[in-house]
């Protein structure tokens, strides 16, 4: 799109349904990311090759699942999935009262090996566990739990064992990924401000459901400490991931939006809060950016050239800085 200065060569890699989340593996070659397409009546876990080849589901089929990411051996797969509760998609949000997002209790999240075959249930935890990501040298995941009452950060060992919890504060904190040397983690993070404000988020998260409406782009240092607020405003942010060099963060938001949840773009922003900048102009969505390895490439998803209404499909582009 016109303005897209540091994107090139930009590719489509799947046409239909809603696909989203799509992420590298270690070495670049593949992507893992959740879609609806062929007919699914909700998410379900693909790989494929990062020229659109080699398209495969490799999850079950059954419930509903989300955020998947590749093991940095290639071998693994992690993600989460409501298939142990029941064989069906859970029933999505009701919107009549406004936009919500669903937090599904029935959520684990499951280590499986890269073709789906024997998934194992790692977070064992009543409540939502999702949002898991890995770190690059293989020991540790965060992830997003209510286990505690709040939706909060976590980390564990990539086999689930020496669970902690880095985050406390009342809201929102989810979304994280590591830097790439795995000292900081990124995440999203609401902070309700009045008591009022508290009440209803409390009222709303003990039905299953947040109302995303002011998300803040954080990091904080792997082990909970340093956090820090990268934006400071009342748009909804998410997807937040680090560039490879550990000094800016990719993320999307609807920032520039005046009416309702408005359009999401890409954004970039200095890990100090300062030198905010907008990659993509795009007229409908864009989001869950993640780089490669060595930073050549971006991976995003976006409703732009949608075959029809409602598809959000995955983009690879050359990355110039």
């Amino acid at each position: 799109m016109p303005g897209e200065r540091h994107l090139r060569n930009v590719r489509q890699l799947t046409f239909s349904g809603e696909n989203a989340e799509a992420y590298f593996s270690l070495d670049d070659k593949r992507l893992v990311f959740q879609s609806t397409s062929d007919g699914l009546k909700c998410d379900q876990i693909f790989v494929m090759n990062v020229d659109g080849s080699g398209r495969k589901m490799v999850s079950n089929g059954k419930g509903r699942t989300t955020c998947s990411y590749f093991y940095p051996d290639g071998k693994h797969i992690l993600y989460s999935s409501t298939h142990a509760a029941s064989p069906e998609c859970p029933p999505p949000p009701d919107w009549s009262q406004g936009y919500v997002w669903a937090v599904y209790a029935d959520y684990e999240i499951y280590r499986a090996n890269a073709d789906g075959s024997n998934p194992v249930n790692i977070s064992n935890s009543p409540g939502y566990d999702a949002e898991a990501t890995i770190s690059r040298d293989g020991k540790k995941i965060v992830f997003t739990s209510t286990r505690n009452g709040d939706l909060d950060i976590f980390t564990m060992d990539a086999d689930g064992k020496n669970v902690k919890q880095l985050t406390n504060e009342v809201g929102y904190d989810g979304g994280p990924f590591w830097s790439y040397d795995g000292k900081w983690i990124v995440y999203r993070a609401s902070r309700p401000k009045s008591p009022e404000d508290v009440k209803q988020y409390k009222e709303v998260l003990s039905r299953g459901l947040i109302r995303p409406a002011a998300l803040n782009v954080w990091i904080m240092k792997a082990d909970g400490t340093g956090k820090r607020k990268l934006t400071d405003n009342e748009a909804a942010s998410f997807g937040p991931y680090f560039f490879p060099n550990g000094k800016r963060i990719i993320f999307s938001s609807n920032a520039g939006s005046k009416v309702g949840m408005g359009n999401f773009e890409l954004w970039a922003i200095d890990i100090d809060g300062k030198n905010l900048e907008q990659i993509t102009f795009n007229e409908t969505f864009d989001g869950f950016p993640m780089f490669s390895s060595d930073g050549k490439k971006l991976v995003f998803a976006s409703n732009r050239n949608a075959a029809k209404r409602g598809d959000t499909n995955v983009f690879i582009a050359d990355w110039v800085d």
